[in-house]
């Protein structure tokens, strides 16, 4: 087993794109701890692991920071209902939708948001031609028209085939208003939203701060921004390192602040508010190219086979791990256990001869002479626990009689190993898991050619006949065939999660919601003394 170690000066936001770089991570629940009276005004502090060079909610860095200054046409509730944003009410079929906006929702400028004004912004974000890739992680991954009518305050969107969730993806989109449409290169600098605050100031490198808006009453479920304990103003931290999110989280430096690691054992007993965060921590691909040898789904599936998971799980968790049941995390839509069942059993470590690999003189695996030889890729840069759970695969497979070159690398390295070189055989990345099955299908159908998202060359019929099938069904009734379409990526090992896991959100006299998607909902956050 050979090691080395590689680094990239490349920028971290590259990382972002890494194996689910189009999926949004889920979270549900109420931040709970002991509560105290209200502050009236003040401000709350919340920490971000990166910077933001520009706020345009439809690039790959302005969506995370979005919902402070921009709505969407609904929300969903952290039970997981769709329940009402912009639009009072709405239906949505297989390949059609329609929102109903409320009455006397206004810009922050002051103009009052109307159908077609909406329709404007999702045309414009839904458009391949401006490349954006933050709306490109939260629109339907098919063509879409959108038509409006002012009087009726009706947006219509029609998609051309069948796609599940359109309330859940268009329908979750940030709203940008005409004013900022009409320079949209002002967006990058300042927020033009429907939203409960406004960029009010910022600098390079952070701080970001947000400024209530009077008026406010179109939050999610009709929630308004006027509560007592909403602060007055929402200052966003760029803090890198986990360490010191928590130092700060112990000291009233900070208010609000997720952290994945270890110093959350440190955090256990002070009186912070918590809400989880579910995971899927050690998503595994593997690179079937036709001239890798992984191509070779028996060999695939003899891999799998004889790996520990519950040792892998342990690893990944850093203690006592549960092996992961989906390719999403727990609370993610149609979420159901679909790896028992489904995984290779240890048959298919037997099966190799019949598939003509056999162990040489040298106890190598081989076949037609050549012997078995596999790259794989791990780094710390999306999860500390990746490269042990990366060694622990490498030694099991190395008593198979494979030579592994165990590799851990800067994040960005891998990222151009996965779209760019393609020169890998396995990749450990993490994935928080997509709220939605359809988010998966790019990464597991299609053309694997540059710029698509089927890095590893995945083709599997079974899946795409179940996709198909479940696209088909509105929102949740199609849940079935989207757990069989899973079930078949796992029992042709084309892909393997590791554990299920969970981040923390911590609140230093402050309560908050989390909603899906992994957000703070703004208007949930209260300031305690």
């Amino acid at each position: 087993m050979h090691r080395r170690t590689a680094s990239s000066p490349m920028a971290r936001s590259v990382v972002a794109t890494v194996v689910m770089s189009a999926l949004l991570a889920g979270c549900r629940g109420e931040a709970s701890s002991t509560r105290t009276p209200v502050v009236v005004g003040g401000t709350v502090t919340i920490a971000t692991a990166s910077e933001t060079p520009s706020f345009d909610p439809y690039s790959q860095f302005g969506l995370s920071l979005a919902p402070y200054a921009y709505d969407s046409l609904v929300d969903v509730a952290p039970d997981g209902r769709v329940v009402s944003g912009l639009a009072k009410r709405w239906r949505a079929e297989a390949t059609s939708a329609s929102f109903v906006l409320r009455k006397g929702v206004t810009c922050s400028d002051g103009t009052a948001l109307t159908a077609s004004g909406v329709a404007r912004s999702l045309r414009y974000a839904g458009d391949p031609r401006n490349r954006l890739v933050g709306a490109r992680t939260a629109l339907p991954g098919v063509p879409f028209t959108v038509s409006a009518d002012d009087a009726t305050r009706t947006v219509s969107v029609r998609t051309a085939s069948p796609y599940s969730f359109i309330a859940r993806t268009i329908g979750l989109l940030p709203v940008v208003c005409p004013a900022g449409l009409a320079d949209p290169g002002a967006l990058d600098t300042r927020s033009q939203g429907t939203g409960p605050y406004v960029l009010s100031d910022y600098a390079s490198g952070g701080p970001y701060v947000f400024t209530r808006r009077d008026g406010y009453a179109w939050g999610p479920g009709g929630a308004d921004n006027a509560a007592p304990g909403q602060p007055e103003r929402i200052v966003v931290r760029v803090v890198p390192q986990e360490s010191t999110v928590a130092n700060l989280l112990l000291t009233g430096g900070l208010n609000i602040a997720m952290v994945t690691g270890p110093d959350r054992a440190r955090l256990t007993g002070h009186g912070l508010a918590t809400a989880q965060v579910p995971t899927v921590v050690g998503l595994t691909f593997f690179n079937e190219r036709s001239d890798r040898p992984l191509s070779d789904p028996a060999l695939r599936r003899a891999l799998v086979a004889a790996l520990d998971r519950k040792g892998l799980a342990n690893v990944a968790i850093g203690g006592d791990g549960t092996p992961a049941r989906h390719l999403t995390a727990s609370d993610s839509l149609c979420h159901s256990d679909v790896a028992t069942g489904s995984l290779p059993s240890h048959s298919a470590v037997r099966a190799l001869r019949a598939a003509g690999w056999t162990k040489d003189a040298q106890g190598r695996l081989v076949k037609r002479g050549r012997p078995l030889s596999l790259r794989l890729l791990s780094s710390a840069d999306f999860g500390s626990t990746l490269p042990s759970v990366a060694e622990l695969m490498a030694v099991t497979w190395q008593a198979l009689g494979v030579d592994v070159d165990l590799i851990s690398e800067s994040g960005n390295a891998v990222v151009h190993a996965m779209y760019a070189s393609g020169d890998f055989d396995v990749v450990v990345g993490s994935s928080p898991g997509p709220r939605l099955p359809a988010q998966l299908v790019p990464y597991f159908s299609g053309p694997p050619s540059s710029g698509e998202l089927n890095f590893a060359h995945v083709t599997n019929p079974a899946y795409d006949r179940f996709v198909a099938r479940a696209l088909r069904s509105p929102d949740a009734s199609g849940c079935a065939d989207w757990n069989r379409a899973a079930a078949a990526l796992l029992h042709s090992a084309d892909v393997l999660p590791v554990a299920d896991g969970t981040s923390t959100v911590y609140g230093y006299r402050t309560t908050f919601t989390l909603a899906p998607g992994g957000r703070i909902v703004p208007t949930s956050i209260r300031l305690h003394r």
